[in-house]
């Protein structure tokens, strides 16, 4: 017995795959294939740029770097030699060393332009440009130039160069005394724990430098430092000239005296007055910084002393260093401006910023196609597998883009594949039981008249030609399923009143039906009209009849109607609705055993019966409903199945209405 309550939801399927197709542009994988595109250039164009600003621009700054240094060796080198020398004469042998070292031409003019030296080695050197690069002078130091020497000791606190030291250059009488009272203050603290060294400075005066140690310490070992801060006779007459001049400023300012230290700081001419300090701009940096006592001067006193003080030092230095001279550093043509190539180190480190901006790139890119084509390689492996012979292959579905879909796709058509395999074989094993059964029962009759066990009666060719006839109906319904899977089931539809065929229908099974004690009736007045072939739908509705026949028990009923699918009637009403409904229903409804729930969805396979034991007391294939099925779909219409366990079944088939051709 055939039962089924599955129609066929293909027009639902199809649209929803037609839906899962539209997805939007962010969430498909040409989407996600723009974006990482666009993102992997956007990020790759970016931090090129930013690499390559940035390097170059550090490469260019180092380079402008360098040559600043240089140019401020140099000229600290030679504001060294006019500190140290009256004049500029012999600095010919230290220009041309410079330039050799530096690689750039160096000229020494004064401010009227007469050359002093040159390191120019054309017979007429290019002019020199009009603007010069500093102003060599020892007693006012371009301190940004100072500044970027690593061997100047110039700062920002005092614009006169430190060897500049003139009157206060100590004789060696003088310079051997304060040594031996260096070394042995050095050694003093060296054995109290207290690291310490002797430096000496421009003028040769010597003193102890502490290394590393907390300069507090020195105060309590006793070590007669106060010894070396006691000024020579040379330095204290240098002193005292210095003096004399910073206090005639002062008095043509109409300011007391001042008297100055050997570190430059001023008191009150007062013996008992306090010490004063000066500002940062008018001493000299000390390693060891004094802590400044109270002042009894106001802001503008100090300003005042401090400007007398440094205009005093300069007068007194003036006649010891060279006049100030125009210092000129440039390239061979004559200009100023820096000129320089990258260096192999900077020039690397640009080529370096750009493979690793190449290489984070491809391994971007290779990381973002691997996730692309992972599941791609799925995909064939799994395909493989099943050409191989894998009954079943499935793959992950990791979204719902393109590639997601795909796999889920694949995955429905393996299962389905693997559903068909097992219905082929399901189809073979059952094609064979039932084709084995009359082909046995035929042979045995004919073994049994050829051996003489039976007689060749009328008896004998009845059981032979029902055996012929089932055989023959296995066959046919086959052949009927396997022109409809191939989609080459003929129809010849024409306009077909339901009610009449109804009546026809029941009046070929009426014989079966009054010998099984079973009562059919009628219900299609009006019938409405259908377009189909009368000849398969009368196979169709003549299998829905003859399978209720088969399980309904003697007393029961199998009921025919035909109606509109807008409105049913009630049972024994015999009314129905017209021809204008746009589906035609044919039920056919019988009070047999019923089908259980479990089984409805099966009841429209191919050989699969309620009677799992498939003895023959209900007779039938377990074909005809499938065929039933398949020629509903030819139709255009669906079949479909309700039972009531124990209470009956009723099996519909839906046909849509034609209108009839003019």
């Amino acid at each position: 017995m055939r039962r089924n309550g599955r129609g066929t939801g293909q027009d639902r399927g199809g649209r929803d795959d037609r839906a899962r197709s539209r997805v939007p542009l962010r969430r498909s994988l040409l989407g996600r294939l723009l974006g990482v595109s666009a993102l992997v250039a956007a990020c790759s164009v970016a931090a090129t740029a930013w690499i390559a600003v940035q390097t170059t621009s550090g490469a260019i700054l180092q380079e402008q770097g360098r040559t600043l240094t240089a140019d401020a060796r140099i000229y600290d080198t030679l504001l060294g030699y006019a500190a140290r020398n009256r004049t500029w004469d012999g600095v010919d042998a230290t220009v041309r060393e410079l330039a050799e070292q530096s690689g750039r031409r160096v000229a020494l003019t004064t401010r009227s332009r007469r050359p002093l030296a040159d390191s120019a080695t054309a017979e007429t050197p290019p002019a020199l440009p009009p603007e010069a690069s500093a102003v060599v002078d020892p007693l006012s130091v371009d301190t940004v130039l100072a500044a970027r020497s690593t061997e100047g000791q110039g700062t920002d606190a005092d614009r006169i160069d430190p060897r500049a030291v003139g009157p206060y250059l100590l004789p060696t009488s003088e310079r051997t005394h304060l040594r031996q009272l260096a070394d042995r203050n050095a050694v003093c603290l060296n054995r109290a724990g207290v690291a310490a060294d002797v430096v000496v400075g421009p003028s040769g005066r010597p003193k102890v430098q502490m290394v590393g140690s907390d300069p507090g310490r020195a105060v309590d070992t006793k070590c007669g430092l106060t010894d070396l801060e006691t000024p020579t006779r040379t330095e204290q007459k240098a002193l005292d000239a210095l003096n004399g001049l910073a206090d005639a400023c002062l008095k043509r300012q109409g300011r007391e005296g001042v008297r100055l230290d050997q570190d430059l700081y001023w008191s009150r001419t007062v013996s008992d007055a306090p010490r004063q300090r000066p500002p940062d701009d008018a001493r000299e940096t000390r390693p060891v910084p004094v802590p400044e006592p109270p002042r009894e001067f106001t802001g503008e006193d100090d300003r005042a002393v401090a400007s007398c003080v440094g205009t005093a030092r300069s007068e007194q230095l003036s006649s010891y260093v060279a006049s100030p001279a125009l210092l000129f550093i440039g390239d061979d043509g004559g200009t100023t401006v820096p000129g320089f190539d990258l260096s192999p180190a900077n020039t690397a480190k640009i080529a370096g910023a750009a493979a690793l901006v190449l290489a984070l790139t491809v391994g971007a890119s290779v990381l973002a196609g691997t996730r692309l084509v992972r599941p791609l390689h799925a995909l064939t492996g799994a395909a493989q597998q099943m050409r191989d012979g894998e009954e079943h292959a499935s793959v992950p579905v990791s979204g719902d883009d393109e590639i997601g879909r795909l796999a889920a796709a694949f995955n429905d058509m393996s299962a389905h594949r693997a559903r068909l395999e097992e219905q082929r074989k399901a189809m073979v094993s059952d094609v064979a039981h039932e084709l084995r059964t009359p082909l046995s029962n035929i042979r045995g009759w004919l073994e049994a008249a050829q051996d003489g066990l039976a007689d060749p009666d009328p008896a004998f060719v009845s059981s032979l030609l029902e055996e012929a006839v089932q055989l023959q109906h296995i066959i046919d319904d086959l052949q009927d399923l396997a022109a409809a899977d191939a989609g080459v089931l003929r129809l010849h539809p024409e306009q077909v009143r339901v009610g009449e065929l109804l009546h026809q229908v029941a009046a070929a099974h009426q014989a079966g039906a009054d010998t099984a004690g079973v009562t059919l009736r009628v219900e299609a007045a009006p019938a409405p009209e259908v377009r189909a072939d009368p000849v398969r739908l009368r196979q169709a509705v003549g299998n829905l009849v003859s399978n209720a026949v088969r399980h309904t028990p003697a007393g029961g009923t199998v009921t025919l109607r035909a109606y509109g699918a807008g409105a049913r009637p009630r049972a024994g009403s015999g009314v129905g609705p017209g021809a204008g409904s746009g589906e035609v229903v044919i039920e056919v409804a019988d009070t047999g055993m019923g089908i259980p729930a479990g089984d409805l969805d099966h009841v429209f396979d191919r050989f699969w019966r309620a009677e799992k034991s498939r003895s023959r007391r209900t007779g039938g294939s377990g074909l005809g409903l499938a065929i039933v099925r398949k020629l509903a779909e030819a139709h255009g219409g669906t079949v479909g199945a309700a039972s009531t366990e124990g209470a009956g079944s009723a099996f519909t088939l839906r046909l849509p209405v034609t209108p009839p051709t003019p």
